[in-house]
């Protein structure tokens, strides 16, 4: 692993223990170079994922970015770290298992917004909103609807 302070090749693990729920590996490293310490995660991931845009254009999926998605749309929330993270490897997971390699990126979508929707209401609306672009209070009425009818179709992923 790279040294993420000197860019040495080598590093070595000092702690290693299971991370979000047992699904990663969180390790802490020291460079022996520079004497840096940082933490890794290592995860399992079943296949390639590649995502498929509006516009067509496929590109490969990144966790972080999910990540991220949930950390914007939970800004100033309480709403555990433990808990995005999980919901995180919820999707991931389900991605990885669907047997498809290109995803829609509006699936994805839809999976972050039934995620936020057990989460935090709020939360929840903050990126329906933005997802979806709405400029009608109709518009959040109709995205309502659809989760439900979706998680009335498939109790069982949820």
């Amino acid at each position: 692993m790279r040294c993420p302070y000197c860019g040495s090749l080598d590093s070595q693990v000092k702690d290693s223990r299971p991370a979000e729920d047992s699904s990663a590996i969180r390790r802490r490293r020291i460079c022996p170079d520079c004497g840096g310490r940082f933490t890794t995660f290592e995860r399992v991931q079943l296949r390639e994922l590649m995502v498929i845009k509006k516009t067509g254009r496929k590109v490969p999926f990144d966790r972080e970015k999910l990540v991220r998605s949930f950390e914007i749309a939970l800004r100033k929330r309480p709403v555990d770290r433990d808990r995005i993270e999980r919901a995180v490897s919820g999707i991931v997971r389900r991605l990885e298992s669907s047997g498809d390699t290109e995803i829609p990126s509006e699936e994805i979508g839809l999976q972050v917004l039934e995620s936020l929707k057990s989460l935090d209401d709020v939360g929840f609306i903050r990126y329906a909103s933005v997802y979806r672009d709405f400029t009608h209070i109709e518009d959040f009425t109709q995205v309502l609807s659809e989760v439900n009818a979706k998680i009335a179709r498939d109790p069982g992923d949820h």
